[in-house]
């Protein structure tokens, strides 16, 4: 059964938020402008603003109806811009502040998955005060090979594979540039997976083949050999199984609009929840992107559709319209099915 979804006549007038002062600033400003480009070309009226060179209180936010938030890593996937723009009454595209910070740090997002049943690699949680012989009981434990990461970082920056105690001191040196706490993860053997989602609607699942040992930031970003499969030729009772894995995810930490969520698929099958994205990539590389075209919408389409369902469902503060509400004519969404 198709659902109808309502899409105003008259163009919106959209901010979109890109840039800020994180370690993932440049992607961040490639996936504001591809997202300003793509709103523009279907008749909506933008304004592009970077928060490391313009304050948000200096905009005159009644004049537009959302923004777009296409900040990554911290104050734009930590909750902090969410909150902002909900004191100010501003519609915002993606997770309330609550999922944001919650899905932001890896270690709680992951205690929240093992106490929801969600299947998540065992880790210990580590700080940058932690001795070398610490670190290397702790990967000890886990047993080789771990993965160190940053507590609260995206786009894999700060992130290492490690196969030996000697590697851990260098590790740890790039773990903790991007914080104070990070993780050892024990490393699932396998395939890597995303799963994208629009709310409670799921997309086809994409498995990454990168060129390199893992999907780190030049996989991520800069090498155009990296793969992207959507794998119909897998059984699909795994299909399902990643699918239900992802979607639980999600749920628990309770996304809102686009969304990802990062899996490991071991040898056997089964799945394991890495983390949620709740402000993913809108880049030429990115996945959602990519799994949304796969699903029938064009970039545009998801970023309008973003826009639209926000709008929609945050109606509060000064400056809102219900009457776009209401509006009749219709678009309609596919059955992923």
């Amino acid at each position: 059964m198709s659902e109808c979804v309502k899409i105003s006549p008259r163009p919106f007038r959209v901010v979109v938020l890109q840039g800020g002062n994180s370690a993932e600033r440049e992607i961040s400003l490639q996936s504001g402008s591809a997202v300003t480009a793509s709103l523009r070309e279907r008749g909506h009226q933008v304004l592009a603003v970077d928060p490391a060179e313009t304050p948000l209180e200096s905009i005159d936010w009644p004049r537009y109806d959302a923004a777009f938030i296409a900040l990554h890593g911290q104050f734009g996937e930590d909750g902090a811009v969410q909150t902002l723009l909900k004191a100010w009454g501003v519609p915002f595209t993606g997770s309330d502040a609550a999922a944001s910070r919650l899905a932001f740090s890896k270690s709680a997002s992951k205690e929240r998955f093992l106490s929801c049943g969600v299947p998540t690699p065992e880790y210990r949680l580590i700080h940058f005060s932690d001795s070398r012989r610490h670190l290397q009981h702790a990967a000890e434990e886990l047993g080789y090979p771990v993965v160190m990461k940053p507590d609260a970082s995206g786009s894999s920056l700060g992130v290492t594979f490690i196969d030996e105690p000697e590697q851990i001191a260098t590790a740890g040196e790039k773990c903790f540039e991007h914080g104070l706490f990070g993780l050892l993860e024990r490393v699932v053997k396998g395939t890597e997976w995303t799963l994208g989602l629009f709310d409670e609607q799921r997309l086809p699942l994409i498995r990454i083949e990168p060129q390199q040992t893992f999907y780190d930031y030049q996989a991520k970003y800069e090498d155009d050999g990296t793969g992207y499969c959507l794998d119909t030729d897998r059984p699909a009772a795994e299909l399902h199984a990643i699918e239900e894995a992802g979607a639980r995810a999600a749920r628990v930490i309770g996304t809102q609009g686009i969304a990802r969520v990062d899996l490991r698929v071991d040898k056997a099958g089964r799945p394991w929840v890495l983390e949620v994205n709740t402000v993913p990539g809108f880049t030429n590389h990115s996945l959602v992107p990519k799994a949304a075209e796969s699903y029938g919408w064009s970039f545009g389409e998801l970023c309008e559709r973003a826009v639209r369902s926000c709008v929609k469902h945050r109606r509060s503060g000064p400056h809102k319209s219900q009457d776009r509400v209401n509006e009749p004519a219709t678009l309609p969404l596919r059955d992923a099915g």
